[in-house]
């Protein structure tokens, strides 16, 4: 798969959020949509990640913005997440690694001098025709709200 990029279509999907109900990125055609990939539920960096989208959700969604988080966490996983901090957005349950895969989240990593596969944290913005409007390739998960704020204030 080619490397997606601003203006790029966004890779179309189907999955299920932690309620396990079905949704798709169509779902959200006229709405713009802060897509963010994360690696595990319940660890710190995530957590802040999340928590900074949920105590800005209010204002996201005046700018006409839903949120959406992605990772191979199962719907068990993300239902405790949401109840534990109280995160009023959709998780998305992608065990497959089908979403993940479209977006080329799935890579090298490393941490502590080793190297290994998996999630790497990036953020899509999508306009409300399905297309990407913006990538943040360098997540700081305390400032997820502000980094996303400036690119749309640009």
């Amino acid at each position: 798969m080619s490397q997606l990029e601003k203006g790029s279509k966004a890779p179309e999907f189907t999955a299920k959020d932690q309620n396990g109900n079905e949704i798709s990125l169509k779902d959200y055609r006229g709405k713009k949509v802060i897509l963010y990939f994360y690696p595990k539920d319940n660890t710190p960096g995530c957590t802040k990640e999340s928590c900074n989208f949920r105590d800005n959700y209010a204002s996201l969604q005046k700018q006409g913005f839903e949120v959406i988080g992605v990772s191979a966490d199962g719907e068990k996983s993300h239902q405790k997440f949401i109840d534990k901090y109280d995160l009023p957005f959709t998780l998305i349950a992608d065990t497959e690694k089908d979403v993940i895969n479209k977006y080329g989240i799935w890579g090298l990593k490393k941490f502590m001098g080793k190297s290994y596969d998996g999630i790497n944290r990036k953020t899509f913005l999508i306009d409300e025709e399905g297309n990407i409007e913006h990538i943040i390739e360098k997540v700081k998960t305390k400032e997820a709200t502000e980094q996303v704020l400036e690119l749309i204030n640009l």
